[in-house]
């Protein structure tokens, strides 16, 4: 998989349901450059939640969430330099 995609919708999140999460954070649904349709929620990082916008294209980058035995790294999503994948955002109207 290429790791890339492009942002379908989003919204930000100003209320804290998790301490350790800080706020604001960008929860959205990424579509997968790799087949229309084949999409993912996750979190949109480093970047300020207002850059976030539908058809932005972006790359997946792992994080770490907790140590040792009990760590498992979580797909999240940040802004790509590259061209948008080759998914598209649907039109609104």
């Amino acid at each position: 998989m290429s790791g890339r995609g492009t942002v379908l919708t989003y919204t930000v999140n100003f209320h804290p349901y998790n301490p350790a999460v800080p706020t604001p954070y960008v929860i959205a649904i990424v579509e997968l450059a790799e087949q229309q349709g084949l999409r993912l929620a996750t979190n949109i990082v480093d970047c300020e939640p207002d850059s976030v916008a539908c058809g932005m294209p972006v790359e997946v980058q792992f994080e770490q969430q907790g140590t040792g035995a009990d760590a498992v790294f979580v797909p999240v999503f940040a802004p790509s330099d590259g061209p948008a994948s080759s998914a598209s955002a649907p039109a609104v109207s």
